[in-house]
């Protein structure tokens, strides 16, 4: 229904108070733009509870998402302020797994 051609992850936490449009805001601070076909990744400090912007090409998406148990495996700021995730790792970290080595990321290429 929604096209998502690219998922971004911010790494800086987000309060979950926000709404669209202070979600909208950190959006362009961290990334410079909300592109449109991307779909933009935020957790609170606790990484319990994560929030999905989306820009559609016409307007924005908001969802929200909250683990009753355990955490999301949110990247600490140390990884950078941003990172580029496949559908593969999307789909793990939205579980609670693990989502590092999901994807081409979890190639191995020496033996």
């Amino acid at each position: 229904m929604i096209r998502i051609d690219a998922i971004w992850l911010a790494t800086a936490p987000l309060d979950m108070r926000a709404g669209t449009e202070t979600a909208l805001a950190r959006v362009v601070t961290v990334f410079g733009a909300a592109q449109p076909h991307c779909a933009y990744l935020f957790a609170n400090r606790r990484a319990n509870r994560m929030k999905v912007l989306v820009h559609d090409g016409i307007g924005v998406w908001l969802a929200a998402r909250r683990l009753n148990q355990g955490k999301f495996h949110w990247p600490g700021i140390r990884h950078g302020h941003e990172i580029e995730l496949e559908t593969e790792q999307l789909q793990a970290l939205v579980l609670g797994l693990p989502w590092q080595r999901v994807g081409s990321a979890g190639a191995i290429s020496m033996l």
